[in-house]
């Protein structure tokens, strides 16, 4: 087992929207190795919105896991309990951390990360349960949580007393499942209750395994979710459940030895899906009819799903290799840099864009089209502001909240980009890593390298550019962020 990492990345896809998901980020740094301490933690807080960074290693269990009381929390006995608070990360740490038979419970709750952990074997019935029988489980007005490098796992079905690995419901947006596994259960999860609770959506679910589950990977009440360079293996009766009038974009994905994989299955309340580039490895399809409809066995869309955050696909092809080298807790929290192409898979180096390291010499001639832009970002460190990058001071900067963060810069109307400059602030030269430019309009890659300095790619007419640093050697500090035509 390779050892568990610190809290690492930035969330991706809809969580990193809604004003973004940087859980405990800027807080205090705590240790558990119960699910008391984890509780106390939360309840020692000054107040509910208090950003804290939780590192947990251990077993956390019934046996150590008791209620506590404070400003800061409303906790329970029989579960990890995140009610009614917001700027939180729970994360593994050291040897690894092991939830075993209980549950972690999002409920009236913002601004949540949780990564890194195993969570397995919990009981909606029999002895312990826990958390309704869902190894995570959101519900009640819950907004932006990133869920990354998870392992979430039963031992059956709801005959052996377990339910859902991932469930969503009662007004839960804004949330990314990315490089976890789940396996080895009935329910994979759902996005909504019953088919009147439609309220929930905005999920991302990308880099995942489902593994030997009977269904709901996931099933999709009423909302909108994207799933892209997922493994799914063995989903026994069906998988991507949309119906009641969600649609899904699924793109990118390895089925295999699978049925059903994709439709409206158990209703006539029928969904929707976007499919492109997906590969359907040894999948069976049933024949239409009564509360049965699935996708193949030619899947075709049925509507267009448009995503409104850049992201990089690998190719299905490379899905099966990428995955199981990053998904899980316990594996370093690698990620896939979006490189890999299916006509070379042997070797997707997850972590590692292909070189294309800048010129950091002469800037591009012309005008500085970042002078009198906007600019966003994915977070900001105390102190600094997206607007410093554009503002023609090199004494002034930008830091992510972390190590890695993106910076955007954005115009009112179209204009065309062909080159960009990027100024590292004094003292922290050297300081940026692996990144990538991405029109933001699009989500496609124009560029990827390593270190600051001129970047140039094919002429693009975008509105929105965005630099993203994937990993860093201190931290990054942006004094300009240069656009120019030519």
């Amino acid at each position: 087992m390779s050892p568990a990492s610190a809290q690492t990345g930035s969330a991706t896809g809809y969580a990193a929207l809604n004003g973004g998901t940087t859980g405990g980020a800027g807080g205090q740094v705590v240790r558990a190795t119960t699910g008391t301490e984890i509780h106390q933690a939360l309840c020692q807080r000054p107040s509910t919105s208090t950003p804290i960074i939780i590192q947990v290693e251990g077993t956390i269990n019934h046996g150590n896991t008791s209620k506590v009381s404070g400003p800061g929390c409303d906790t329970a006995s029989d579960k990890i309990e995140l009610k009614k608070i917001s700027n939180v990360t729970i994360v593994g740490v050291g040897n690894g951390a092991l939830f075993d038979q209980i549950g972690i419970h999002i409920r009236e709750s913002r601004n949540i990360i949780i990564q890194n952990v195993h969570i397995r074997n919990v009981k909606k019935s029999g002895s312990p349960t826990s958390n309704g029988g869902d190894a995570i489980g959101m519900e009640k007005d819950v907004r932006n949580v990133w869920v990354d490098h998870v392992t979430l796992e039963a031992s059956g079905g709801e005959s052996e007393g377990y339910d859902g690995l991932f469930d969503l419901k009662d007004n839960t947006q804004y949330v990314t499942l990315s490089y976890s596994i789940l396996r080895n259960s009935g329910r994979g999860g759902l996005i909504g209750s019953s088919e009147s609770d439609l309220s929930n959506g905005y999920i991302t679910f990308h880099h995942n395994l489902y593994e030997n589950i009977d269904s709901r990977t996931p099933l999709l009440r009423g909302g909108v979710a994207h799933m892209y360079n997922n493994h799914y293996v063995r989903l026994n009766n069906s998988g991507i459940n949309s119906r009641a009038g969600a649609r899904a974009k699924v793109e990118n994905n390895y089925f295999q030895n699978s049925k059903d994989v994709l439709g409206t299955f158990y209703t006539n309340e029928r969904g929707y899906w976007e499919v492109r580039g997906n590969i359907f490895d040894n999948v069976t399809w049933s024949s239409q009819g009564n509360e049965n409809y699935p996708a193949g066995p030619n899947p075709q869309s049925t509507t267009s799903v448009s995503i409104p955050y850049s992201y990089r696909l690998d190719d299905a092809g490379c899905v099966p290799q990428i995955v199981s080298q990053t998904a899980g807790a316990n594996k370093g929290n690698r990620v896939s840099d979006g490189n890999c192409r299916a006509e070379d898979p042997g070797n997707p180096d997850p972590g590692n864009p292909d070189p294309g390291n800048p010129d950091p010499g002469t800037p591009p001639g012309g005008t500085n089209l970042s002078i009198g832009a906007d600019a966003d970002g994915s977070s900001k460190a105390s102190g600094t502001s997206y607007k410093n990058v554009i503002d023609g001071d090199m004494s002034t900067y930008w830091s992510p909240s972390g190590s890695t963060g993106r910076i955007s810069v954005k115009w009112g109307s179209n204009v065309t980009v062909s080159a960009i400059h990027i100024r590292e602030a004094a003292g922290a030269v050297g300081n940026i890593g692996s990144w990538r430019v991405v029109n933001n309009d699009t989500g496609a890659v124009l560029a990827t390298g390593t270190g600051a300095g001129v970047i140039t790619f094919t002429p693009t007419t975008l509105r929105k550019i965005n630099f993203e640093i994937l990993s860093s050697n201190g931290t990054p500090r942006v004094a300009e962020f240069e656009t120019y035509a030519g």
